[in-house]
């Protein structure tokens, strides 16, 4: 196969124009090609007024490659095709009899249990919460109804966070044995739409996401494993820095040497009690803010100007960042175009806000986090769980400025950058249910914090137009950004720093941040246990 990068086709190109394209680039006839993928499609808005194309990656076959090759030896946009195909690392013998445990089961769990059942291994999965459909209307019934369920809401429950999120399948890591094609090709196998294989910007939205998370769990089961939940893990066993299983909370034991934490970044719970078993845990830095909205017509003008409502195009999205003159870095955090903003809380008499999108992105408004980055040196001296002490005490006081109903406190932008309480709303119709109590935001996150985000709208404002508009909508807060601790692990084994055979992994233990990241990172610690496990065997000359 031989991949062509940087291909460019107008907006309204006809399906047949791709191959010809292709084929006059390499110098072929059209009947020369034998196959052809679509690797990778974007688009440039940068200039909105110019001529909006689509940006191509392609994969084709011919059947004289090595000549064609040869002739653009010096065109690094005509190169080899990559494999990107998964090989699994290793196989479980038939005298293999101990399990590996996977607690929690958002994205990074899920794919953990996933392969390591692909491989034979026949994990046991722990989740605290209940499965995505129970979960769902736990879920309704905080948003529409104010009645609040510990273990089964955004937080906790199958699918994880990022199930109650825009499904966005995109991120920065680097890649080099293509883990993310394995993800999307899994969450593509169990019913997400085929185009998340190539768009730029993949999303499958709440609702889809819900049934293929579902299928996947139906193949972990299929395969050997085992689903269990609200099953909540009480304390990890530890003896002499090696784990030896889990207890639950009903006092039952299952015993293993090979146990992956998945637990996301709320299980608040769950790090205290590693915490004081001696897992080794540190603080690390995070972010906080609040949510903002605007109608999606504005964005779509903004960043694509005479192309805004294009179906190929969709809604538009942004992504800001402001360096404060107080040293604060302000940027847009997790924007959900044509979304909601919704209760993200898990924990009674607590505040947080997320946001959400259907496959559609069809909701009037916009949304994203405006959050200021802070670093556990500065803002939260105290140890390494004092990150999640000042998330708990900016959550508790969002609630009650909301009206300790499960409402949020919003502010107007305007009435924010002119430190003055809004009373009442203009044009931009607040998302977030259950709803929001107006006011003043002042008091709801730091000095440090206020000061930088008042600064960054206007900025954010002259980037996109009417971005910092009067009537916009503010709404607090956005305090799980991401993990505030990391449990580290060694580089190479991924095993914790100081206990062997716990396998720290995805956002709640600080290597991971979204849904393929986490994902990706699944694959690794699955890969890593799998392995290890086979060692052992090998090294004990008998049965695990």
């Amino acid at each position: 196969m031989i991949r062509l990068t940087e291909l460019a086709l107008p907006l309204d190109h006809p399906a047949e124009a791709l191959p010809q394209v292709v084929a006059k680039h390499l110098g072929v006839a059209q009947s020369e090609l034998q196959n052809l993928t679509v690797f990778k499609r974007s688009y440039d808005a940068r200039k909105k007024n110019s001529e909006i194309k689509f940006i191509y990656i392609v994969d084709v076959g011919l059947t004289n490659e090595a000549t064609v090759l040869a002739r653009f030896e010096s065109d690094h946009h005509v190169r080899p095709s990559p494999d990107t195909h998964y090989y699994p690392v290793a196989q479980a013998p038939a005298e293999l009899t101990e399990r590996p445990v996977v607690i929690g089961f958002g994205p990074c769990g899920l794919f953990a249990a996933l392969i390591l059942a692909q491989m034979g291994f026949k994990p046991i999965v722990l989740e605290r919460g209940r499965n995505v459909r129970t979960r769902t209307k736990d879920t309704w019934a905080l948003w529409r109804n104010n009645v609040l369920t510990p273990e089964s809401n955004v937080q906790f429950g199958e699918g994880g966070a990022g199930l109650f999120s825009d499904g966005k399948l995109y991120s920065q890591i680097k890649d080099p044995k293509f883990y993310g094609r394995k993800v999307m090709h899994e969450f593509v196998r169990a019913g997400a739409p085929e185009e998340i294989m190539y768009v730029s910007k993949p999303h499958i939205g709440t609702f889809r996401l819900t049934g293929v998370v579902a299928a996947m769990r139906e193949e972990i089961i299929a395969l050997g494993g085992e689903v269990r939940f609200e099953s909540k893990v009480a304390s990890l066993d530890v003896e002499q820095n090696r784990v030896q299983g889990v207890t639950l909370a009903n006092g039952e034991q299952i015993k293993s040497r090979y146990v992956v934490l998945a637990v996301g970044h709320s299980a608040r719970d769950t790090f205290r009690m590693l915490h004081d078993v001696g897992v080794y845990v540190e603080a690390k830095p995070f972010a906080i803010g609040f949510r903002i909205e605007h109608p999606q017509s504005l964005i779509d003008h903004a960043r694509l100007g005479k192309y805004a409502g294009h179906p190929d195009l969709g809604a538009a999205d942004y992504k800001l960042v402001h360096h404060a003159k107080n040293g604060r870095a302000v940027y847009s955090f997790c924007m959900c175009p044509g979304g909601t903003v919704v209760a993200a809380t898990s924990e009674e008499g607590r505040v947080v806000t997320n946001g959400m999108s259907q496959y559609s992105r069809n909701e009037r408004n916009a949304n994203a986090g405006i959050v200021v980055s802070i670093n556990p040196d500065e803002d939260f001296p105290g140890g390494p769980l004092a990150g999640i002490d000042l998330q708990e005490a900016l959550e508790s006081h969002a609630y009650v400025a909301g009206g300790k109903n499960y409402c949020a406190p919003g502010q107007l932008v305007g009435d924010f950058i002119k430190a003055k309480p809004s009373t009442k709303l203009g044009e931009v119709e607040p998302s977030y249910k259950p709803g929001i109590t107006l006011g003043d935001l002042s008091s709801t996150l730091p000095s440090y914090a206020i000061d930088a985000i008042r600064e960054a709208l206007p900025a954010f404002g002259k980037k996109i137009r009417g971005f910092d508009r009067a009537d916009a909508v503010l709404t607090g807060v956005e305090t799980r950004t991401s993990s505030p601790v990391r449990i580290s692990r060694h580089r190479d084994s991924l095993q914790s720093v100081n206990t062997q055979g716990l396998y720290p992994a995805g956002e709640g233990a600080g290597y991971a941040g979204g849904i393929l990241s986490a994902g990706v990172d699944g694959i690794k610690i699955a890969e890593e246990l799998a392995k290890a496990m086979l060692n052992d065997l090998a090294g004990e000359g008998e049965t695990l």
